[in-house]
């Protein structure tokens, strides 16, 4: 009846020993299988895969972001035209070969198995074009504001021949 105020004992250190040392054994009596569940009924096919020539460094739009997975083909000796985006794109070459010119006239070419980010805004237009005889396939997946176009029409980089 000592215990009456409420009060709890607390186990000695050869009880806090055994009661750790008895869930211990509990555990390796335990199955594996027990803590895992396998999977049923589900299947993934893998539509293209692209590796990146660096660190990829994705930024979503502050707010809802538009998540938008596409597929792009652009023909031999075809054009996306210039343009920008308001959210960043990941893109994966599946086939072909893509030539892009960049807003400061630089060329990046990404061939079949690579992968790429477009950033977004103004400072970022470019133009992707085909300049191979396969047809270029891209798996893109667009990050956009909610609402946002998936792309904007841009004017033409001055890429003459004095740059």
């Amino acid at each position: 009846m000592g215990r009456s105020s409420g009060t709890r004992s607390r186990p000695g250190r050869l009880g806090t020993a055994l009661l750790v040392g008895g869930c211990v054994a509990a555990l390796g009596l335990v199955p594996a299988s027990a803590v895992a569940t396998p999977g049923s009924g589900v299947s993934g096919t893998v539509v293209a895969e692209g590796t990146s020539a660096g660190k990829l460094k994705v930024k979503t739009p502050k707010g809802r972001t538009d998540v938008t997975f596409r597929t792009i083909t652009i023909e031999p000796g075809g054009s996306t035209g210039w343009h920008t985006h308001r959210g960043q794109l990941i893109a994966v070459v599946k086939s072909g070969t893509l030539t892009r010119t960049l807003d400061d006239c630089a060329v990046e070419v990404s061939p079949a198995g690579t992968s790429f980010i477009e950033p977004s805004g103004v400072k970022h237009r470019h133009v992707g074009q085909n300049l191979g005889s396969e047809p270029v396939v891209l798996w893109v997946t667009y990050l956009l504001p909610e609402g946002s176009e998936l792309s904007d029409d841009a004017d033409a980089a001055d890429c003459g021949s004095g740059k």
